[in-house]
């Protein structure tokens, strides 16, 4: 496969310019086109030489994400289906400003990532991993989330495009879309260090949380990480009982395991952690869970963003009533644990992680048949 440029340092660019005889000055001007002005072709690069334009043609790709499917208005939560290059698709989620979820000051724009086609862990709830694991996404199919979203948002109505001195559309990242992030490890971190680089997307590292369903070993690896990135851990439930039940990575990597991992990546990072808990009526919102979640949160200087659960169809899964949410909320902070409830963003949308992709893809299908017939 052809490389994407976007997949290359300003180190490797400036050494392939030198290779070119071209002067290095033409790298910024690169730089400035794809990730300022966010460039969908070569075509438009209009202040380097047609001969450079050419070279790189030759040389490297610079794939976009087709627009498949968009749900959501533009002062609430939005869910973008892209279509790549082979034909795949994956979701990434906006989300409109708020209180702060995962960074310190109050978020502005937050976008949700994918990082895999589908999904090979099978948790019992989500929608990702219904279809199968199909791929890892590249690094530049990680980067274009974000600068095909910001592409779109530039074509709206009344929309102000982002000057390249100010701060971009999105300015918060999380990487708990579709798929699990820390099984596409390399290519994540080649992807967030381009997203981070200020020549690059400019989203500073304590703006990017990484999430994971609780890879021991990648959990160890991202501790040495030279970049402050925040870490999400989509924990579900506070026993083994109840996350053997519901997320085969637990057999795997036990409570006892996982607990051990983040209790070394503060040792090493000093930085207070996430639960993401989704909760399920009858699996994991019970009173009873929440003393031991409390108590998880507090060992290891953690805090807890309580997700109700989001319809799947085809799942038996269902969303606690409001009473029960509230309840399991107040129970955490008896306990004197540190949780916000997330009730609203979402809903009213295919808001679980691969769920738009399964239902657009079902309706192809349909399609097809139909036609065929």
């Amino acid at each position: 496969m052809v490389t994407d440029i976007k997949t290359l340092t300003r180190e490797e660019l400036t050494t392939q310019f030198a290779g070119w005889q071209q002067p290095a000055y033409r790298v910024d001007q690169l730089l400035e086109w794809l990730y300022a002005r966010r460039a969908a072709s070569w075509d438009e690069m209009t202040n380097l030489p047609k001969a450079l334009r050419n070279s790189l043609r030759q040389n490297y790709s610079l794939h976009t994400h087709e627009l498949v499917s968009k749900q959501g208005s533009a002062d609430t939560t939005q869910k973008f289906l892209w279509k790549l290059a082979d034909g795949s698709m994956v979701e990434s989620v906006l989300i409109p400003a708020n209180p702060a979820l995962y960074g310190e000051a109050s978020d502005r724009h937050t976008l949700c990532v994918s990082t895999q086609v589908g999904c090979a862990y099978g948790c019992k709830f989500c929608a990702s991993g219904l279809d199968g694991w199909k791929r890892n996404l590249s690094a530049s199919e990680i980067i274009e989330q974000v600068f095909s979203v910001e592409r779109w948002h530039a074509k709206q109505p009344k929309a102000e495009s982002t000057p390249k001195t100010s701060t971009r559309l999105v300015d918060n990242l999380v990487i708990m879309g579709m798929g699990e992030p820390l099984a596409n490890y390399d290519n994540l971190l080649t992807g967030l260090r381009i997203l981070n680089a200020p020549w690059g997307g400019g989203i500073g590292a304590r703006k990017i949380t990484i999430s994971t369903s609780g890879l021991v070993p990648q959990i160890r690896r991202l501790a040495q990480e030279p970049l402050q990135f925040r870490l999400a851990i989509s924990l579900h439930g506070a026993t083994d009982a109840v996350r053997d039940r519901i997320m085969p990575v637990n057999r795997k990597y036990p409570l006892r395991e996982l607990v051990a991992a983040c209790e070394d990546y503060q040792s090493i990072k000093g930085r207070m952690i996430t639960f993401e808990y989704i909760l399920i009526a009858g699996v994991n919102d019970s009173i009873d869970q929440a003393k031991p979640l409390a108590a998880l949160t507090k060992k290891l200087f953690a805090k807890v963003n309580l997700i109700p659960y989001n319809k799947v169809e085809g799942l038996p899964w269902e969303r606690p009533d409001e009473t029960a949410q509230d309840a399991f909320l107040a129970a955490l902070e008896k306990e004197k644990a540190i949780a916000t409830l997330r009730r609203e963003k979402g809903h009213d949308i295919d808001a679980a992680c691969g769920q738009l992709r399964l239902k657009t893809e079902k309706q192809m299908r349909e399609a097809e048949a139909v036609a065929g017939n």
